[in-house]
């Protein structure tokens, strides 16, 4: 679709819905084809239209940047699964608020920080026992024995 000087807004905004869908359904390319369709062939005769083109770009760049990452919020959403990161947000400001403010004893810093966030999350989707079975092998057969029935 090329949009023209004065097309209809509701035009351009259809379009824009069709590619959030994609996105919901975890299709960031076909996302990505129809804002490419999306030629904004308004200029830049007010400075609202090249700020419109500007944003436009930098949504496409993020959606480029992150192909690989950007999930299918539909299926996740339909299996009960969590689509918001506000909750992982939480327990970040949580662990690390009290040590990177300036007023406790200790700090942390930011590679620190950033260290204690990975062995959490490891934690968390417990795969820290296996990544240090992996580490130590002597480990495995000591939690193959704790296992065994006696």
């Amino acid at each position: 679709m090329r949009i023209n000087r004065g097309a209809n807004i509701e035009d351009c905004l259809r379009e824009l819905r069709r590619a959030k869908a994609y996105l919901w359904h975890g299709s960031p390319h076909r996302a990505l084809r129809t804002l490419d369709e999306l030629t904004w062939d308004i200029g830049t005769e007010s400075p609202r239209a090249s700020e419109l083109q500007e944003k436009l770009e930098e949504f496409m760049n993020y959606i480029t940047s992150n192909v690989a990452s950007i999930p299918n919020y539909a299926d996740r959403h339909r299996h009960g699964e969590p689509i918001a990161t506000g909750f992982v947000e939480s327990a970040v400001n949580q662990v690390l608020s009290k040590r990177l403010v300036k007023k406790q004893q200790m700090r942390w810093t930011p590679n620190g920080a950033h260290r204690l966030l990975q062995v959490r999350t490891r934690v968390l989707n417990q795969q820290l026992r296996a990544d240090f079975e992996r580490w130590h092998p002597e480990l495995r057969s000591t939690a193959e024995r704790s296992r065994m029935p006696a």
